[in-house]
Protein backbone atom coordinates (compact mmCIF):
# COMPACT_ATOMS: atom_id res chain seq x y z
CA UNK A 1 0.00 0.00 0.00
CA UNK A 2 1.20 3.38 -1.15
CA UNK A 3 -0.76 6.57 0.24
CA UNK A 4 -0.93 9.94 -1.27
CA UNK A 5 2.16 11.41 -0.73
CA UNK A 6 4.53 8.51 -1.90
CA UNK A 7 5.30 6.45 1.16
CA UNK A 8 5.38 3.21 0.63
CA UNK A 9 5.60 1.62 4.20
CA UNK A 10 1.94 3.09 4.87
CA UNK A 11 0.02 -0.27 6.57
CA UNK A 12 2.86 -1.95 7.29
CA UNK A 13 5.17 -2.60 10.45
CA UNK A 14 8.77 -0.40 10.13
CA UNK A 15 11.82 -1.21 11.10
CA UNK A 16 13.67 1.73 12.03
CA UNK A 17 16.62 3.14 15.11
CA UNK A 18 15.58 4.00 18.30
CA UNK A 19 17.39 5.20 21.55
CA UNK A 20 16.13 2.86 23.96
CA UNK A 21 16.76 3.11 27.36
CA UNK A 22 17.25 -0.35 29.43
CA UNK A 23 18.53 0.76 32.83
CA UNK A 24 17.65 4.06 34.89
CA UNK A 25 20.81 6.65 34.56
CA UNK A 26 22.35 4.42 32.18
CA UNK A 27 23.10 5.98 28.55
CA UNK A 28 20.89 5.03 25.93
CA UNK A 29 21.12 2.21 23.42
CA UNK A 30 21.02 2.89 19.56
CA UNK A 31 18.65 -0.08 18.07
CA UNK A 32 16.63 -1.98 15.52
CA UNK A 33 12.94 -1.62 16.26
CA UNK A 34 10.10 -2.40 14.60
CA UNK A 35 7.10 0.50 15.02
CA UNK A 36 3.00 -1.22 13.86
CA UNK A 37 1.02 0.98 11.70
CA UNK A 38 -1.11 3.25 13.10
CA UNK A 39 -4.22 2.03 14.69
CA UNK A 40 -7.86 3.88 14.51
CA UNK A 41 -7.48 7.37 15.76
CA UNK A 42 -3.31 7.10 15.73
CA UNK A 43 -0.71 8.86 13.27
CA UNK A 44 2.35 7.27 12.73
CA UNK A 45 4.98 9.80 12.43
CA UNK A 46 8.68 10.36 10.90
CA UNK A 47 10.63 12.42 13.22
CA UNK A 48 12.67 14.70 11.48
CA UNK A 49 14.07 16.26 14.72
CA UNK A 50 13.65 15.91 18.52
CA UNK A 51 15.23 17.86 21.80
CA UNK A 52 15.64 17.00 25.31
CA UNK A 53 13.71 18.38 28.54
CA UNK A 54 14.50 18.28 31.82
CA UNK A 55 11.20 15.97 32.16
CA UNK A 56 13.07 13.05 30.26
CA UNK A 57 15.96 13.65 32.46
CA UNK A 58 13.60 13.39 35.99
CA UNK A 59 12.14 9.62 34.71
CA UNK A 60 15.62 8.75 33.16
CA UNK A 61 16.93 9.09 36.25
CA UNK A 62 13.67 7.14 38.04
CA UNK A 63 15.05 3.36 39.70
CA UNK A 64 11.99 2.51 41.64
CA UNK A 65 8.12 3.18 42.19
CA UNK A 66 5.41 3.02 39.71
CA UNK A 67 6.79 5.67 37.08
CA UNK A 68 10.12 3.42 36.89
CA UNK A 69 8.97 1.46 33.83
CA UNK A 70 12.06 0.14 31.24
CA UNK A 71 12.73 -0.63 28.54
CA UNK A 72 11.22 2.20 27.48
CA UNK A 73 11.73 5.17 24.67
CA UNK A 74 11.85 8.65 25.84
CA UNK A 75 11.74 11.84 24.06
CA UNK A 76 8.30 14.37 24.20
CA UNK A 77 9.73 17.36 22.41
CA UNK A 78 9.56 16.59 18.73
CA UNK A 79 8.62 17.72 14.73
CA UNK A 80 8.12 15.43 12.26
CA UNK A 81 6.00 14.20 8.84
CA UNK A 82 2.86 12.57 8.87
CA UNK A 83 3.52 8.79 7.47
CA UNK A 84 0.62 7.25 7.88
CA UNK A 85 -2.79 7.76 9.38
CA UNK A 86 -5.22 5.02 10.67
CA UNK A 87 -9.19 5.31 10.10
CA UNK A 88 -11.23 7.85 11.65
CA UNK A 89 -8.52 10.73 11.40
CA UNK A 90 -9.32 13.12 9.47
CA UNK A 91 -7.64 16.25 10.67
CA UNK A 92 -4.05 15.77 9.11
CA UNK A 93 -2.97 13.65 6.49
CA UNK A 94 0.30 12.07 4.84
CA UNK A 95 2.75 14.15 4.55
CA UNK A 96 1.78 17.09 6.72
CA UNK A 97 4.28 18.35 9.09
CA UNK A 98 2.94 18.32 12.74
CA UNK A 99 4.11 18.73 16.26
CA UNK A 100 3.88 16.07 18.67
CA UNK A 101 2.68 16.99 22.22
CA UNK A 102 2.54 15.08 25.62
CA UNK A 103 -0.37 17.44 26.58
CA UNK A 104 -3.77 16.09 24.88
CA UNK A 105 -6.62 18.28 23.29
CA UNK A 106 -9.33 16.04 22.59
CA UNK A 107 -11.73 19.42 21.23
CA UNK A 108 -14.67 17.58 21.88
CA UNK A 109 -15.01 17.03 26.52
CA UNK A 110 -16.34 19.78 28.12
CA UNK A 111 -12.88 20.86 29.88
CA UNK A 112 -11.24 21.00 25.77
CA UNK A 113 -14.27 23.43 25.22
CA UNK A 114 -14.00 25.69 27.83
CA UNK A 115 -11.90 28.77 28.30
CA UNK A 116 -11.51 28.29 31.82
CA UNK A 117 -8.46 25.86 31.23
CA UNK A 118 -6.34 23.41 29.53
CA UNK A 119 -7.46 20.14 30.87
CA UNK A 120 -9.03 17.63 29.02
CA UNK A 121 -11.73 15.46 30.89
CA UNK A 122 -11.49 12.50 28.69
CA UNK A 123 -7.32 11.64 28.17
CA UNK A 124 -5.61 14.32 30.79
CA UNK A 125 -6.13 12.12 33.48
CA UNK A 126 -3.96 9.44 32.17
CA UNK A 127 -0.49 8.74 33.10
CA UNK A 128 0.48 5.35 30.84
CA UNK A 129 3.55 4.29 29.37
CA UNK A 130 1.15 2.22 26.43
CA UNK A 131 -1.07 3.91 23.95
CA UNK A 132 -3.84 5.25 25.22
CA UNK A 133 -7.23 3.78 23.74
CA UNK A 134 -6.32 0.65 24.02
CA UNK A 135 -3.35 -0.08 26.19
CA UNK A 136 -0.81 -1.53 24.10
CA UNK A 137 2.70 -0.59 22.78
CA UNK A 138 3.17 0.30 18.85
CA UNK A 139 7.23 -0.55 19.34
CA UNK A 140 9.18 -3.72 19.82
CA UNK A 141 12.26 -4.79 20.03
CA UNK A 142 14.11 -7.36 17.14
CA UNK A 143 12.96 -10.20 20.18
CA UNK A 144 9.65 -9.34 20.16
CA UNK A 145 9.34 -7.77 23.71
CA UNK A 146 7.22 -4.83 24.28
CA UNK A 147 8.88 -1.36 24.43
CA UNK A 148 7.48 1.30 26.70
CA UNK A 149 5.99 4.88 25.87
CA UNK A 150 7.12 7.94 27.49
CA UNK A 151 4.75 10.96 27.74
CA UNK A 152 2.29 9.93 24.54
CA UNK A 153 4.94 10.69 22.36
CA UNK A 154 8.28 8.64 22.69
CA UNK A 155 10.19 10.66 20.08
CA UNK A 156 13.84 9.18 20.41
CA UNK A 157 12.64 6.87 17.42
CA UNK A 158 13.15 7.21 13.63
CA UNK A 159 9.42 6.66 13.65
CA UNK A 160 6.73 6.90 16.56
CA UNK A 161 2.87 6.79 16.78
CA UNK A 162 1.29 8.93 18.64
CA UNK A 163 -2.80 9.53 19.01
CA UNK A 164 -4.84 12.29 17.62
CA UNK A 165 -5.39 14.26 20.70
CA UNK A 166 -1.34 14.79 20.86
CA UNK A 167 -0.40 15.66 17.68
CA UNK A 168 -0.74 18.96 16.15
CA UNK A 169 -0.60 20.12 12.76
CA UNK A 170 1.60 23.46 11.84
CA UNK A 171 2.35 25.79 8.98
CA UNK A 172 5.66 24.15 6.67
CA UNK A 173 7.11 27.41 6.72
CA UNK A 174 8.44 27.55 9.90
CA UNK A 175 11.84 25.95 10.27
CA UNK A 176 11.66 22.50 12.12
CA UNK A 177 14.32 23.20 14.69
CA UNK A 178 12.02 25.73 15.98
CA UNK A 179 8.83 23.91 15.67
CA UNK A 180 10.11 21.14 17.68
CA UNK A 181 10.62 23.56 20.59
CA UNK A 182 7.04 24.47 20.76
CA UNK A 183 6.45 20.70 22.15
CA UNK A 184 6.78 21.42 25.38
CA UNK A 185 9.05 23.90 27.70
CA UNK A 186 9.12 27.31 25.13
CA UNK A 187 5.23 26.68 25.29
CA UNK A 188 4.93 26.08 28.47
CA UNK A 189 6.68 29.43 29.92
CA UNK A 190 5.26 31.91 27.45
CA UNK A 191 1.95 30.26 27.86
CA UNK A 192 2.49 30.55 31.78
CA UNK A 193 3.35 34.21 31.29
CA UNK A 194 0.07 34.91 28.66
CA UNK A 195 -3.07 32.73 29.86
CA UNK A 196 -2.05 31.76 33.79
CA UNK A 197 -0.64 35.00 34.78
CA UNK A 198 -1.97 37.23 31.90
CA UNK A 199 0.90 39.58 32.50
CA UNK A 200 -0.18 43.35 31.52
CA UNK A 201 1.91 45.86 30.58
CA UNK A 202 4.04 47.67 33.35
CA UNK A 203 4.06 44.53 35.39
CA UNK A 204 7.39 43.76 37.84
CA UNK A 205 8.31 39.55 37.31
CA UNK A 206 10.42 37.26 39.21
CA UNK A 207 11.61 33.99 38.22
CA UNK A 208 13.12 31.19 39.65
CA UNK A 209 15.07 29.33 37.64
CA UNK A 210 16.37 30.32 33.84
CA UNK A 211 15.95 27.28 32.32
CA UNK A 212 14.07 26.94 29.23
CA UNK A 213 10.86 27.06 30.38
CA UNK A 214 11.45 30.41 32.91
CA UNK A 215 13.70 31.98 29.79
CA UNK A 216 10.41 31.25 28.02
CA UNK A 217 8.64 32.97 30.59
CA UNK A 218 10.69 35.95 30.16
CA UNK A 219 10.06 35.82 26.50
CA UNK A 220 6.31 36.19 27.30
CA UNK A 221 6.85 38.87 29.91
CA UNK A 222 8.88 40.99 27.21
CA UNK A 223 6.11 40.56 24.92
CA UNK A 224 3.29 41.63 27.32
CA UNK A 225 5.83 44.68 27.95
CA UNK A 226 6.55 43.91 31.26
CA UNK A 227 8.66 47.00 33.20
CA UNK A 228 11.16 44.20 35.33
CA UNK A 229 12.01 40.89 34.60
CA UNK A 230 13.95 39.38 37.44
CA UNK A 231 15.58 36.22 36.62
CA UNK A 232 16.57 34.27 39.57
CA UNK A 233 19.22 31.61 39.11
CA UNK A 234 22.94 30.06 40.88
CA UNK A 235 24.44 30.62 37.33
CA UNK A 236 26.00 33.74 36.98
CA UNK A 237 25.72 33.03 33.39
CA UNK A 238 22.09 32.95 32.94
CA UNK A 239 22.07 36.59 33.32
CA UNK A 240 23.94 37.69 29.97
CA UNK A 241 21.66 34.29 28.21
CA UNK A 242 18.00 35.73 29.80
CA UNK A 243 19.17 39.40 28.64
CA UNK A 244 17.84 38.23 25.20
CA UNK A 245 14.85 36.98 26.40
CA UNK A 246 13.61 40.36 28.29
CA UNK A 247 15.13 39.44 31.62
CA UNK A 248 16.19 43.37 33.34
CA UNK A 249 17.71 42.19 36.43
CA UNK A 250 19.67 39.34 37.89
CA UNK A 251 19.85 37.26 41.47
CA UNK A 252 22.02 34.65 42.65
CA UNK A 253 20.86 33.58 46.43
CA UNK A 254 24.25 32.92 46.94
CA UNK A 255 25.33 36.70 46.27
CA UNK A 256 22.80 38.18 48.78
CA UNK A 257 24.75 38.31 51.88
CA UNK A 258 22.29 38.56 54.92
CA UNK A 259 19.88 39.47 53.02
CA UNK A 260 17.05 36.94 52.09
CA UNK A 261 15.96 36.85 48.47
CA UNK A 262 12.39 38.03 49.14
CA UNK A 263 13.91 40.79 50.82
CA UNK A 264 16.32 42.18 47.66
CA UNK A 265 13.19 41.72 45.06
CA UNK A 266 11.25 43.78 47.17
CA UNK A 267 13.52 46.03 47.08
CA UNK A 268 13.98 46.14 43.42
CA UNK A 269 9.95 45.99 42.51
CA UNK A 270 8.98 49.03 45.34
CA UNK A 271 7.31 45.89 47.69
CA UNK A 272 7.19 42.51 45.52
CA UNK A 273 6.87 41.56 42.29
CA UNK A 274 3.69 41.43 40.47
CA UNK A 275 4.01 37.86 39.06
CA UNK A 276 6.36 35.33 40.48
CA UNK A 277 6.95 31.81 38.72
CA UNK A 278 8.57 28.90 40.29
CA UNK A 279 10.46 26.71 37.14
CA UNK A 280 12.76 24.44 38.81
CA UNK A 281 10.42 21.99 41.11
CA UNK A 282 11.34 22.41 44.34
CA UNK A 283 8.61 23.41 47.11
CA UNK A 284 11.21 25.36 49.20
CA UNK A 285 11.55 27.47 46.45
CA UNK A 286 8.18 27.37 45.45
CA UNK A 287 7.52 29.30 48.96
CA UNK A 288 10.17 31.75 48.33
CA UNK A 289 8.86 32.58 44.75
CA UNK A 290 5.07 32.76 46.93
CA UNK A 291 6.91 35.38 49.22
CA UNK A 292 8.39 37.61 46.78
CA UNK A 293 5.01 38.52 45.60
CA UNK A 294 3.32 41.80 46.38
CA UNK A 295 1.04 41.85 49.37
CA UNK A 296 -2.74 42.44 47.70
CA UNK A 297 -2.23 40.90 44.90
CA UNK A 298 0.59 39.01 43.87
CA UNK A 299 0.32 35.90 41.94
CA UNK A 300 2.63 32.57 42.08
CA UNK A 301 3.01 30.46 38.71
CA UNK A 302 4.01 26.55 39.78
CA UNK A 303 5.73 25.21 36.81
CA UNK A 304 8.18 22.91 38.29
CA UNK A 305 7.11 19.41 38.75
CA UNK A 306 8.25 19.44 42.63
CA UNK A 307 11.45 16.06 42.70
CA UNK A 308 10.63 15.11 46.24
CA UNK A 309 6.73 14.92 46.55
CA UNK A 310 7.37 17.92 49.46
CA UNK A 311 3.93 19.46 50.06
CA UNK A 312 3.57 23.17 49.64
CA UNK A 313 3.17 25.03 52.99
CA UNK A 314 1.86 28.29 52.98
CA UNK A 315 0.55 30.62 55.81
CA UNK A 316 -2.95 30.79 54.98
CA UNK A 317 -2.62 34.41 56.64
CA UNK A 318 -1.06 35.87 53.54
CA UNK A 319 -3.71 34.16 51.19
CA UNK A 320 -6.08 36.65 52.80
CA UNK A 321 -4.43 39.80 52.32
CA UNK A 322 -5.06 38.91 48.81
CA UNK A 323 -1.75 36.81 47.26
CA UNK A 324 -2.93 33.79 45.38
CA UNK A 325 -0.59 30.95 43.99
CA UNK A 326 -1.89 28.55 40.60
CA UNK A 327 -0.18 25.60 39.13
CA UNK A 328 -0.25 25.10 35.11
CA UNK A 329 0.16 21.99 33.04
CA UNK A 330 2.00 23.67 29.58
CA UNK A 331 1.46 26.61 30.57
CA UNK A 332 -2.29 26.70 30.52
CA UNK A 333 -1.96 26.79 26.55
CA UNK A 334 -4.45 24.60 23.98
CA UNK A 335 -2.26 22.38 22.19
CA UNK A 336 -4.11 22.49 18.90
CA UNK A 337 -4.72 26.22 18.54
CA UNK A 338 -2.54 27.90 20.19
CA UNK A 339 0.86 25.90 19.06
CA UNK A 340 0.10 27.37 15.52
CA UNK A 341 -0.19 30.44 16.98
CA UNK A 342 3.05 30.78 18.14
CA UNK A 343 4.82 29.30 15.35
CA UNK A 344 2.88 32.08 13.15
CA UNK A 345 4.78 34.60 15.75
CA UNK A 346 7.76 33.12 14.72
CA UNK A 347 7.46 33.45 11.69
CA UNK A 348 5.97 36.88 11.88
CA UNK A 349 9.43 37.69 13.60
CA UNK A 350 7.98 38.47 16.93
CA UNK A 351 8.75 35.84 18.90
CA UNK A 352 12.20 34.52 19.69
CA UNK A 353 13.15 30.91 19.13
CA UNK A 354 16.01 31.05 18.03
CA UNK A 355 18.01 31.94 21.35
CA UNK A 356 16.85 28.85 23.14
CA UNK A 357 19.24 26.29 21.17
CA UNK A 358 22.23 26.14 22.12
CA UNK A 359 23.52 22.99 20.90
CA UNK A 360 23.19 20.52 17.89
CA UNK A 361 23.79 16.76 17.75
CA UNK A 362 23.16 13.77 15.28
CA UNK A 363 20.59 10.88 16.44
CA UNK A 364 23.86 8.29 17.08
CA UNK A 365 25.15 11.16 19.59
CA UNK A 366 21.91 11.63 21.76
CA UNK A 367 23.60 11.14 25.03
CA UNK A 368 25.98 14.17 24.01
CA UNK A 369 22.70 15.59 24.86
CA UNK A 370 22.08 14.24 28.33
CA UNK A 371 25.74 15.21 29.06
CA UNK A 372 25.00 19.20 27.76
CA UNK A 373 22.01 19.09 30.49
CA UNK A 374 23.36 17.47 33.69
CA UNK A 375 26.39 20.02 33.21
CA UNK A 376 24.09 23.00 32.90
CA UNK A 377 25.74 24.46 30.05
CA UNK A 378 22.80 23.77 27.58
CA UNK A 379 19.29 25.42 26.69
CA UNK A 380 18.23 22.93 24.55
CA UNK A 381 19.75 20.66 22.59
CA UNK A 382 18.86 20.13 18.72
CA UNK A 383 18.75 16.32 17.83
CA UNK A 384 18.47 15.15 14.32
CA UNK A 385 17.22 12.26 12.76
CA UNK A 386 18.92 12.23 9.78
Amino acid sequence: MENQRGFKTAGKSIRCKAAVCRNPGKPLLIEEIEVEPPHAWEIRIKILCTSLCHSDITFWEISTGPYAVFPRIFGHEAVGVVESVGEHVEEVEEGDMVVPVFHPNCRECRDCKSQKGNECSIFGKQVTTKMPRDATSRFKGMDGEDLHHFFHVSSFSEYTVVDVVNVVKISPDIPVDKACLLSCGVSTGIGAAWKVADIEEGSTVAIFGLGAVGLAVAEGARLRGASKIIGVDLNEEKFEIGKKFGVTDFINPTGCGEKKVSEVIKEITDGGADYCFECIGLSSLMEDAFHCTRQGWGKTVILGVEKHATPLAIDTYFLLRGRTVAGSLFGGLKPKSDIPMLAQKYINKELNLDGFITHQVSFQDINKAFDLLLQGTCIRCIIWMD
